[in-house]
């Protein structure tokens, strides 16, 4: 599946930042253009990944 993210450099540092939009909170970063490539995919990987610890409820 393919994800539009948006890359956008920092003038001052010369990082990049990078997000998914349609995968809220799902942001990375990197030092380099490539690199912040290479993390989203890790990001969005993650984000996916279904929970594998069961949630129990109950009374606090």
């Amino acid at each position: 599946m393919k994800w539009r993210v948006i890359l956008e450099s920092d003038p001052e540092t010369g990082d990049w930042a990078i997000c998914c939009r349609e995968l809220p909170g799902c942001t990375s970063a990197g030092e380099t253009e490539e690199e912040a490539l290479e993390n989203i995919k890790e990001a969005i990987q993650l984000y996916l990944q279904p929970e594998s610890t069961p949630l129990t409820i109950g009374r606090v």
